[in-house]
C-alpha cells in the first residue's frame, strides 16, 4: 500500500469520513493529517463520524415505486423527534425517488450506498444529513421489487406521509380486472400483513428449520403431557396446522372476516377476478 493510501486510511480510521473526502481533505492540507482531521471537522464530516456510532433505533419506512419497481426503505434516525421532521422525512424522499430513477430490481443496499450522484456517494450524503440534524441516520433496509408484470398495493401504518411510516406493507399480486374491489382487497390484504405480520405464503414458503424446529417443541409437549401414543399423531397434526394458521399468510383469518381464512376470502369471494398473490413484505421500525 502507498504512503498516500496509508494516510487516507489512516484518516478514514481517524473521522470515519468517506474515502474521496479523506483524499480530498488530505491533498488540500499537503498531507498534513492534523490539518486535514480539522479540515473535515469544519465540514462536518468528521462531526458526523463521531454521530455514527450512536444507536439509532427510531425513524421511518418509505415505499416508493414506478412501472416497473416497488421499494421499500428503511432509514433510522436517534429519536423520534428527528424522524418526524421535514428534513428527515424529505431526505428519504429524495433516497426513496432516487432508487427510482435506478430503475433496477437487483439494487442492493452496499451498491445503492456506493452510488455516486452528482459527484457524492449516498454514503456521503448520509453523513451530510448527520451533520445537518445533528443524529446518527443509518439505511437500515432496502427491498425492491419487479412488479413490472403484476399489480400492487401497500400500507402505510402510523404514517407521517402518504408513503411514510412506522410500517410499510406490499403485496404483488395478479388479478384479470382493475376494478375498485380488487384494488381495496389489495389495500386490505396489506393491512392485515401490517397487522399480523405472517413469515410467510404458506407452509411450502415457510424454512424448513422453521418447521423442523416447531416440530420438536410440539413433539416434547406431547410427550410430557402423557397422551397415548395412538392419538399422538392426531395431536401433533392439529398443533401443527394451529401453527401455519399464526404464521402463513394464505393461512390466517382474514382480519376484516375472522370466520374465514386469507386463502378462503380469495378463492371464494374473488375466484373470477383469478386473485393470486405473488409475493409479499413488510418493513417495521421496531
Amino acid at each position: 500500500m502507498s504512503d498516500d493510501l496509508k494516510l487516507v486510511k489512516e484518516l478514514r480510521d481517524k473521522t470515519g469520513a468517506g474515502f474521496l473526502d479523506c483524499k480530498e481533505a488530505l491533498a488540500s492540507n499537503d498531507g498534513d493529517l492534523d490539518n486535514a482531521i480539522d479540515y473535515l471537522r469544519k465540514k462536518g464530516l468528521a462531526k458526523a463520524s463521531k454521530k455514527s456510532s450512536r444507536e439509532a433505533n427510531e425513524g421511518a419506512v418509505g415505499f416508493f415505486e414506478n412501472n416497473n419497481i416497488g421499494v421499500i426503505i428503511k432509514v433510522n434516525s436517534e429519536t423520534d423527534f428527528a424522524a418526524k421532521g421535514d428534513t428527515f422525512l424529505d431526505f428519504i424522499d429524495f433516497l426513496g425517488n432516487k432508487i427510482l430513477d435506478f430503475n433496477k430490481a437487483d439494487l442492493d443496499l452496499d451498491s445503492f450506498l456506493d452510488t455516486e450522484i452528482s459527484g457524492k456517494t449516498i454514503k456521503q450524503n448520509v453523513d451530510e444529513m448527520i451533520a445537518k440534524i445533528g443524529e446518527n441516520i443509518v439505511i437500515s433496509d432496502l427491498r425492491i421489487f419487479d412488479i413490472s408484470d403484476s399489480k400492487s398495493s401497500f400500507y402505510v401504518h402510523n404514517s407521517y406521509r402518504k408513503n411514510i411510516g412506522k410500517i410499510i406493507s406490499f403485496i404483488k399480486y395478479s388479478a384479470n380486472s382493475d376494478a375498485e374491489n380488487i384494488q381495496s382487497f389489495g389495500k386490505n390484504l396489506c393491512m392485515h400483513i401490517a397487522a399480523l405480520k405472517p413469515e410467510a405464503l404458506d407452509q411450502s414458503d415457510l424454512d424448513k428449520e422453521v418447521i423442523d424446529k416447531e416440530l420438536n417443541i410440539q413433539k416434547e409437549l406431547i410427550a410430557k403431557s402423557g397422551k397415548p401414543s395412538n392419538v399422538i399423531d392426531k395431536i401433533l397434526e392439529g398443533k401443527m396446522k394451529k401453527f401455519y394458521s399464526e404464521v402463513t399468510l394464505l393461512n390466517q383469518s382474514f382480519v376484516l372476516n375472522p370466520d374465514k381464512s386469507v386463502g378462503e376470502i380469495i378463492s371464494t369471494d374473488y375466484k373470477e377476478a383469478n386473485f393470486e398473490i405473488k409475493t409479499f413484505d413488510f418493513i417495521s421500525l421496531t
